[in-house]
């Protein structure tokens, strides 16, 4: 891994700076982790960054090919996806705003592990060399990095256990809330066919969870498009999982400002 250097981002405190970043704001960053950083380490690379629109089933990783950027979710989601010989496909892990694709690519791993394919929406990307290049003299940026792998890291553990151990309609409730939280907005496009494929299971297991869904007054399922009626009423039918990664990502970034 890097070693730590100077740490150039100015006297800010991280306290201070983390999830009420006036430059973010001012450019419209959604992202929590381009949020929380100093000041002045944000100033610096805004330059090197990006805005892209991303479009439904788009592609940013293909399994063993080269991560030449990498993208701060700015809206939407990104699915890392394992695909199996049989071509069955399951979702092992979820980038959202919180958080930043391929953090590993930063610290010696350089081709793709996971498949990613994206929720429409859009981020903020970045040549990998020039983040690495700023971390090396960045000390705030650098811990920030570490600690997006050791997020990453948890929620590859937890989306395990939780695929394992967890009832359908709660893993179901647990992805709704997180692609919910991302998109911004109660209302996001989603087919049956991508939900089932994302949590592994056959459409038909997917339609029956949402219909009880929708029975129970949680969602609003039209065309393609879900609605989300009772946010706390589904975080009360969804696992542990979700207030588990929660708590995690307080803990690592502290509490992002609501918009």
């Amino acid at each position: 891994m890097l070693q730590k250097r100077r740490d150039v981002s100015g006297p800010e405190t991280r306290d201070s700076n983390c999830a009420l970043n006036k430059i973010a704001e001012d450019h419209g960053i959604a992202n929590h982790i381009l949020s929380s950083l100093p000041h002045a380490t944000l100033k610096r690379i805004l330059p090197d960054l990006e805005l892209i629109h991303t479009v439904p089933g788009q592609i940013i990783d293909q399994v063993d090919g080269p991560i030449e950027y990498l993208y701060f979710i700015n809206r939407g989601l990104v699915s890392l996806v394992k695909t199996m010989q049989d071509g069955r496909t399951v979702e092992v892990g979820a980038v959202g705003i919180e958080g930043i694709t391929d953090p590993s690519a930063l610290f010696g791993i350089d081709r793709a592990i996971v498949g990613s394919m994206v929720i429409p929406g859009g981020a903020m990307r970045i040549r990998r060399d020039i983040l690495r290049r700023e971390m090396e003299k960045d000390n705030a940026l650098l811990d920030t990095m570490h600690k997006c792998v050791r997020f990453a890291t948890s929620q590859l553990v937890q989306t395990a256990a939780c695929n394992r151990l967890h009832t359908l309609e709660e893993r179901c409730c647990r992805w709704l809330l997180i692609a919910h939280d991302s998109a911004q907005a109660k209302s996001f496009p989603l087919t049956h066919e991508f939900l089932a494929m994302m949590l592994g299971v056959q459409r038909a297991g997917v339609s029956i969870a949402a219909c009880y869904l929708q029975k129970a007054g949680l969602i609003q399922y039209i065309r393609g498009r879900v609605t989300i009626t009772d946010q706390s009423g589904l975080k009360d039918e969804a696992c542990e999982c979700y207030g588990a990664m929660r708590a995690e990502l307080h803990a690592l970034f502290g509490t992002p400002k609501q918009r």
